[in-house]
C-alpha cells in the first residue's frame, strides 16, 4: 500500500501520504528553524563575544562572512539538488552546518571566528536553497500557498524567540552555546529527514556548469564585500571599492558568457524570457532592499530617539514578527483555498509601503502605541507579501526547475537587502553628520576642544557605557551639565531626521515593489505538479522548433509528474501559458 512505503521505496513525491508528508515537512521545517534561529541568537551574543575574543574592528566581519558565502552558495546549491536529488543536499548542509556552528563555539580568536562563520553561511546557503524546493517537490502549487506561509512563519518565530534565547544563553551557560544550541536541533532534524524524506534522483544524467559557479562567486563576493566596505571601511569613491565594483562586472560577463553556453546552467538565462520569474525576481530584490534595509535601523530609532532600553525596543518588534507569523500563514491558506496569489502580493507590498510610510511620521514625541501599530503593519504586508513570489515562480515552470528558481528568488533578494542595508546606512550617515554640523548649538561647540568634537557619535543615544564616556568630556565646563544635556538632544533630533530619511527612502524603495508587482502574471495553481498535456505539449513543441526555440517545462522526468492522464482546467491554463517560447536554445 503507498500508505506504508517507506521514504526509500519511493519513486515519485506523488507517491507520498498523510503522515509521510507530515514527517518529511517536520524535517524541512526544523532545518529551516535552524539556519534563521542562527541569525538572530548570535546578534544577542556579540558585545559578549568581542569581550572575551577582543577585535572590535572586526565586529561586522561575523556577519558579513556569512552573508557573502550563504549568498553565493545558493544558486549553486539550488541547482545542483535539480540534478541530483534533495535529500542528501540537505542533510548533508544540516551536518554541514552543525559542525560549522561546534567550530564557531570552540573559536579562539575573532579570526577563527570569522573564518568558521563563512563555512556556516555555506551551509546555511544549502539549507535556504533547497528548503523550498523540497516543499514544491512535495506538493503542487495549489496547496504549496499554505504550507509556504507556515515556513515562512518560522522566521518570524526565530525572530521573536531568537534575541530572547540569546540573552539567556550569554548570561547563563556563556555565548559559545548560542552556536551549540545548534547541535540538538540539527541532529532531531536529520533522524526525520532520515527517515520521512525520499531520495528522488532525476534519472537524466546531466553535467555541471563548473565555470558558472565559479564566476557566479566571483560576481557576488566582491559586490557584496563593495557595498558593505563602502561609506565605512573605505570611501565609496576609493580604488578598494572601485576595484570590487569593477571585478563584480567583469566576472558578471564572465557568468552571462558562461550561462549562455553551458548545457545546465547555474541560472538559466532563458528564465528571464518567463515574466512571472522576471517580476517575481525585481520585487523581491525590492523587498530586501527596502524592508530589511530599513529594519535594521527601527531598534537604533527606538534606542536612540525614544530613549527605550534594548530590552524595550525588542519587545516592540515582537507585534511586528507575529503580525507577519499571521499573515504569512492565513495568507498562505487563503490561496490554497482560491487558487490566486497575485491580490496577496499587490497588496502585501502596498501594505509594507503604508507601513514605511508611517514610520516616516515617528519622530522624538512618537508614543510607543504608535511605534507598536506601525510594526504591526510592517509585519502584515511582508507575511503576506513574501511567501507568494516562490509560488508564483514555481507554479511558472516544470519541476526539473524548481530548485534553480527558487535559489534565484532568494539569491536576488539577499542581494537587494545587502545593497539596501549599504545604501541607506550610507544616507542616514551623511545626513545625521549633515544636521549635527548645522544643529550643534554654539555653547557646546565653544566650551569643547575640537579633537571631543570630532570624537562625538550618536552611539551614546543607544548606550550607556558610550553616554558615560562622551559626559566626562564636559567635566570642569562651566554649566557642564546643561551643554551635556542640550549635545544629546541635537543628537537625538539630528538621529530622528536621519532615520526618518530612510525610512522615507524604503517606503519609496516599496512603492516600485508594488509596481513591480502590478505586472506579475496569475495563472491557476495547479493541482498537480505537473500537468502531461504540459510535458507532451513541450516534446511536440521543442520537435516542431528543430533546435530554434525551447521551453523550461520540456523536459522528460516521468518520475516527477503526478499526472493521471486526465485533463482538467488548470492543466489547460498551465499548458497555454506553456507554448509561449521563453527563449533560444543555447548555442544557436
Amino acid at each position: 500500500m503507498a500508505s506504508s512505503t517507506s521514504a526509500q521505496q519511493i519513486e515519485g513525491f506523488d507517491q507520498l501520504r498523510g503522515k509521510q508528508v507530515i514527517i518529511a515537512m517536520a524535517g524541512v521545517l526544523l532545518g529551516l528553524l535552524l539556519s534563521s534561529l542562527d541569525g538572530t541568537i548570535v546578534g544577542t551574543a556579540m558585545p559578549r563575544i568581542i569581550s572575551d575574543l577582543g577585535g572590535l574592528d572586526h565586529y561586522a566581519w561575523v556577519a558579513t562572512s556569512y552573508l557573502l558565502t550563504s549568498t553565493a552558495a545558493v544558486p549553486i546549491f539550488g541547482k545542483l539538488s535539480d540534478i541530483y536529488g534533495r535529500k542528501w543536499f540537505y542533510i548533508g548542509g544540516l551536518i554541514f552546518f552543525m559542525a560549522a556552528s561546534a567550530l564557531c563555539g570552540l573559536s579562539q580568536s575573532m579570526t577563527q571566528l570569522i573564518l568558521f562563520r563563512g563555512l556556516q553561511g555555506i551551509a546555511g546557503g544549502i539549507l535556504t536553497a533547497n528548503a523550498f524546493a523540497i516543499i514544491g517537490d512535495l506538493f503542487p502549487p495549489a496547496e504549496r500557498g499554505k504550507w509556504q506561509g507556515v515556513s515562512g512563519s518560522v522566521f518570524g518565530i526565530s525572530s521573536v524567540v531568537g534575541p530572547a534565547l540569546g540573552g539567556w544563553l550569554t548570561d547563563g551557560p556563556g555565548w559559545r552555546w548560542v552556536f551549540y544550541v545548534n547541535l540538538p536541533v540539527g541532529v532531531l532534524a536529520v533522524l526525520v529527514l532520515l527517515y520521512g524524506l525520499p531520495h528522488i534522483r532525476p534519472h537524466e544524467p546531466r553535467p555541471i556548469d563548473w565555470l558558472g559557479a565559479a564566476t557566479i562567486v566571483g560576481g557576488t563576493v566582491p559586490l557584496l564585500l563593495a557595498f558593505s566596505w563602502g561609506g565605512t571601511e573605505y570611501p565609496w569613491a576609493s580604488p578598494q571599492i572601485i576595484g570590487l565594483l569593477a571585478i563584480a562586472v567583469a566576472m558578471t560577463g564572465l557568468f552571462l558568457f558562461a550561462e549562455r553556453r553551458a548545457p545546465e546552467p547555474i541560472i538559466d538565462l532563458r528564465l528571464f524570457h518567463n515574466r512571472t520569474f522576471v517580476v517575481s525576481v525585481i520585487a523581491m530584490f525590492l523587498v530586501g532592499a527596502g524592508m530589511f534595509g530599513a529594519i535594521m535601523y527601527i531598534p537604533l530609532f527606538m534606542q536612540g530617539v525614544l530613549a527605550v532600553s534594548a530590552t524595550a525596543s525588542g519587545a516592540i518588534l515582537t507585534p511586528m514578527m507575529l503580525s507577519l507569523v499571521a499573515a504569512s500563514t492565513i495568507g498562505g491558506q487563503i490561496i490554497s483555498r482560491t487558487g490566486r496569489y497575485k491580490w496577496a502580493s499587490v497588496g502585501g507590498l502596498a501594505l509594507m509601503g503604508v507601513g514605511m510610510w508611517l514610520q516616516t511620521l515617528m519622530g522624538v514625541n512618537t508614543t510607543n502605541a504608535e511605534a507598536v501599530r506601525n510594526m504591526i503593519v510592517l509585519g502584515l504586508g511582508t507575511g503576506l507579501a513574501m511567501p507568494t513570489f516562490t509560488l508564483a515562480v514555481q507554479n511558472s515552470v516544470s519541476p526539473r526547475e524548481i530548485g534553480a528558481v527558487t535559489a534565484a528568488v532568494q539569491f536576488f533578494r539577499s542581494i537587494g537587502s545587502t545593497i539596501g542595508v549599504a545604501v541607506m546606512g550610507s544616507l542616514m550617515t551623511t545626513i545625521l553628520n549633515q544636521e549635527l554640523a548645522r544643529d550643534l548649538p554654539a555653547e557646546v561647540t565653544a566650551a569643547l576642544p575640537a579633537n571631543a568634537l570630532a570624537s562625538i557619535s550618536p552611539q551614546a543615544l543607544a548606550s550607556p557605557e558610550a553616554a558615560a564616556a562622551l559626559q566626562t568630556q564636559f567635566a570642569g565646563v562651566p554649566n557642564g551639565e546643561e551643554l551635556f544635556a542640550a549635545l544629546m538632544d541635537a543628537m537625538r533630533q539630528a538621529l530622528a531626521t536621519a532615520i526618518h530619511d530612510v525610512f522615507l527612502m524604503a517606503a519609496v524603495v516599496s512603492l516600485g515593489g508594488v509596481i513591480a508587482a502590478a505586472f506579475l502574471p496569475e495563472a491557476p495553481l495547479r493541482k498537480r505538479r505537473a500537468a502531461p498535456e504540459l510535458e507532451r505539449a513541450g516534446k511536440e513543441l521543442a520537435a516542431e522548433g528543430a533546435g530554434t526555440a525551447q521551453l523550461i517545462p520540456a523536459r522528460d522526468e516521468p518520475q516527477l509528474f503526478a499526472g493521471d492522464g486526465e485533463t482538467d482546467d488548470d492543466d489547460v491554463a498551465s499548458l497555454d501559458g506553456a507554448r509561449e517560447p521563453v527563449g533560444s536554445r543555447r548555442g544557436s
